[in-house]
């Protein structure tokens, strides 16, 4: 009985390491891994492909964060594409200067990327097959471990860069108003926006302040050369 029962236990052991090409990973990977599943290794994702349930969590849980991330996206592109397209309604609120219309321009663009991207990246964790997933991470393609990071971290970052371009816009808009009132209310829009960034980033950190840490120390070997 132990006899057959041993060659089960190491099968499944066996199955369940993660092979040794992710054991010692670069710190570009440490960092894409982090950004997107929230650790700077492998270790816990690989165990989630060893189970249909862990691998439909990981996978509900990415879907759910990129239709939110389409979602924002729509939203962005919509925005500035009336605000490049149309002109300013009022002669006191005018969005027409070079720098304004740039940034703009940029976050339209983002924005498109960002709806691309994300819907694709939406396809694809659709119809990704766990077995077939663990076999390209098994066999240690560094070319489809990093699409398969990307695929979460592009959308994201696009969208960020979007907002952030819309955000700087409407605030050099704000400042070029004539009435002393708007441009308080903007430096106290940008002091709350500054706020809501900080506190997001503190928690964020406080969060992950073991990984954070882990990762400071993998780039550490870098900077000493």
């Amino acid at each position: 009985m132990s006899l057959q029962y041993f060659p089960e236990v190491f099968a499944f052991h066996q199955v369940q390491t993660i092979p040794a090409c992710f054991r010692d990973t670069s710190s570009l990977t440490k960092v894409l891994c982090f950004l997107a599943l929230g650790r700077p290794d492998l270790e816990d994702h690989w165990e989630s492909l060893q189970s249909k349930e862990g691998f439909e969590d990981v996978r509900k849980g990415v879907y759910s964060i990129l239709s939110y991330t389409i979602s924002v996206a729509s939203l962005l592109l919509a925005t500035s594409c009336v605000f490049v397209s149309t002109g300013s309604p009022v002669p006191y609120f005018d969005y027409s200067s070079p720098a304004t219309y740039f940034l703009l321009f940029m976050s339209l663009m983002l924005a498109m990327i960002a709806v691309m991207t994300s819907g694709l990246s939406m396809i694809r964790w659709l119809h990704t097959d766990r077995q077939w997933t663990q076999e390209q991470l098994r066999s240690g393609g560094y070319y489809f471990l990093f699409s398969y990071l990307l695929s979460i971290i592009m959308p994201i970052l696009f969208v960020g860069l979007s907002l952030n371009c819309f955000i700087f816009a409407m605030s050099i808009a704000g400042f070029n108003f004539q009435n002393t009132v708007c441009r308080i209310f903007t430096v106290l829009w940008l002091v709350i926006y500054v706020i809501c960034i900080g506190a997001m980033l503190t928690e964020f950190a406080w969060r992950h302040r073991q990984e954070l840490l882990f990762l400071l120390f993998a780039f550490l070997p870098c900077w000493n050369l």
